[in-house]
């Protein structure tokens, strides 16, 4: 049966369904919350059935992920009805998409290898600090500022180094961010995310359980289901090298290679951002045999 098959992507569907609605007031959807004490938070399974048009029957059999085959009408319904923005919207029709399948795709066994080209284009976007993170947020290559600019993080094995990692595990973390908590929030919601479409992904479970187990911040943020975050064009570092320094952020995905984003740094040059950058660049550790690419000629000089 379709539905047997598919129950992991029903229960996936389920749980954020169920996420969604214990966090959508009955004030936020037109209703009156009524006297007496409410046992659940949010909306009841009937409100939200009701304010969808489908039977409550049908809506529990979504929750928990016995119904795997809810049309577009259906879940666009749910989506206006739990007040869900475009990138949860898109989402959940994501999950509705995976819980139809008869048989879950194999999760693909993710690379860590990355191409010359790319590991030449992190050497020439010296001083700004670059780096390329998998879709799990390992860190697989970076130039020296790329590196440098977590602190602390170049302590790490490189096999260790995953800024998810970073964020909830690492000491130094906290104070490098003076708005970690927002920080982390975009973390979490581009975890939960691809968890959504990929859940059975080795990379994402493996580094999901670390994390639960580990962080209690992570454990609650985790369960919240949130999967769109505050995306900040620009971001400050506490650095314990350089001082404070304010930053533009430009991540892009890398053709070729699905989940794989870029990430840039920049400053404006002759700014005091832009020479804490030269500091940082200059003052930073080689990443070793192997990590830097081969140049046809001198080392290009940190203010080039």
């Amino acid at each position: 049966m379709a539905s047997e098959q598919s129950s992991d992507g029903g229960a996936e569907l389920g749980r954020f369904l169920r996420a969604r609605r214990t966090r959508t007031a009955p004030e936020q959807v037109g209703l009156t919350a009524g006297a007496g004490l409410r046992r659940t938070p949010g909306l009841r399974r009937e409100e939200l059935a009701t304010l969808t048009g489908i039977s409550v029957d049908y809506y529990v059999r979504l929750e928990r992920g016995k119904e795997t085959r809810p049309g577009p009408a259906v879940v666009d319904s749910l989506a206006r009805a739990l007040r869900l923005d475009d990138a949860e919207h898109q989402h959940l029709r994501e999950l509705a998409a995976r819980a139809a399948r008869y048989a879950p795709e194999p999760p693909p066994v993710p690379s860590r290898t990355v191409r010359p080209h790319l590991r030449l284009l992190l050497e020439a976007m010296r001083p700004n600090p670059a780096y390329i993170v998998s879709r799990s947020m390992d860190l697989l290559a970076f130039n020296p500022g790329g590196l440098a600019l977590y602190a602390g993080l170049a302590d790490r094995p490189e096999s260790r180094r995953n800024l998810a990692r970073y964020f909830f595990l690492h000491p130094a973390a906290r104070e490098l961010f003076p708005d970690w908590d927002i920080q982390v929030r975009a973390c979490i919601a581009r975890l939960r995310a691809l968890a959504g479409i990929a859940p059975d992904a080795p990379d994402l479970t493996t580094l999901v359980g670390e994390l639960v187990l580990k962080s209690p911040d992570f454990a609650k943020l985790w369960e919240r289901y949130d999967v769109t975050g505050r995306k900040a064009t620009h971001k400050t570092f506490h650095h314990p090298q350089v001082g404070a320094v304010t930053l533009a952020a430009q991540p892009m995905e890398l053709d070729g290679t699905p989940g794989r984003r870029l990430v840039a740094h920049t400053a404006e040059p002759g700014t005091p951002d832009h020479d804490a950058l030269l500091l940082l660049d200059m003052s930073a550790p080689d990443p070793g045999p192997g990590r830097r690419p081969a140049m046809n000629g001198a080392r290009p000089h940190a203010s080039t």
